[in-house]
């Protein structure tokens, strides 16, 4: 089956838009890549390695042309020798970020109250 009849945005292929989001930023490592792209404004490719250290270069890369994809993120190539590569995101990927800012403060404190009830277990 081609490809887009099974990726959820070009086939309409679900039942409420919250999915899309999800597919959009499904994976361990894009909300991670965004994320880092919007406290650095631009970052290229070998920052993101040591920024992100447990991500392969193959991921990486496939990750990052997702999200160029989907228009999360600009690819900019500098011609020289080598070629520079800078990411940034774009004005959709930007407005991602409010919504990368609430699940970190969930995500904190959901933590920060697991870490209390298993004290508090301990009793």
């Amino acid at each position: 089956m081609p490809k887009d009849r099974l990726h959820k945005v070009s086939c309409s292929n679900y039942r409420c838009e919250i999915e899309v989001t999800l597919e959009i930023l499904c994976g361990k490592w894009k909300a991670l890549l965004i994320w880092n792209l919007s406290r650095n404004n631009v970052i290229r490719f070998n920052e993101f390695k040591r920024l992100i250290p447990d991500i392969t270069q193959k991921m990486l890369s496939q990750q990052l042309r997702d999200l160029e994809q989907n228009g999360l993120v600009q690819k900019t190539i500098y011609p020289q020798v080598p070629p520079a590569v800078e990411y940034s995101l774009t004005e959709l990927g930007k407005e991602l970020v409010p919504i990368l800012e609430a699940m970190d403060k969930w995500g904190k404190n959901f933590v920060d109250n697991y870490k209390h009830s298993e004290n508090s277990n301990e009793d």
